[in-house]
């Protein structure tokens, strides 16, 4: 399978998620964070970032999403989680 980038109509295309992600995190310009303002990589993570650390309340009223914005968001990160590895990511970032 076959994951590109939809940040911005990247449209980069990779081999696998991992790869996917760390060009994310490292090509892309990190967005702050409108519910904490912290500065996060942009893509998968900060999806993450905002589903872990807020709830989908704060997410909602602080992106002006809706139910489905939602909804595509945890498939996207159930998708991601079930094939990626996370330590390898991680382990790459830190580098």
């Amino acid at each position: 399978m076959a994951w590109e980038c939809g940040i911005n109509g990247c449209g980069s295309v990779f081999e696998d998620a991992e790869s996917a992600i760390i060009h994310q995190a490292t090509e892309h310009e990190r967005p702050e964070c409108k519910v904490c303002g912290t500065v996060v990589p942009d893509g998968y993570i900060a999806i993450r970032h905002a589903f872990t650390e807020h709830s989908r309340a704060e997410y909602v009223r602080a992106y002006g999403a809706d139910s489905a914005d939602v909804r595509e968001r945890e498939a996207l990160l159930e998708e991601i989680e079930d094939v990626a590895d996370l330590e390898a990511i991680a382990t790459e970032l830190k580098r």
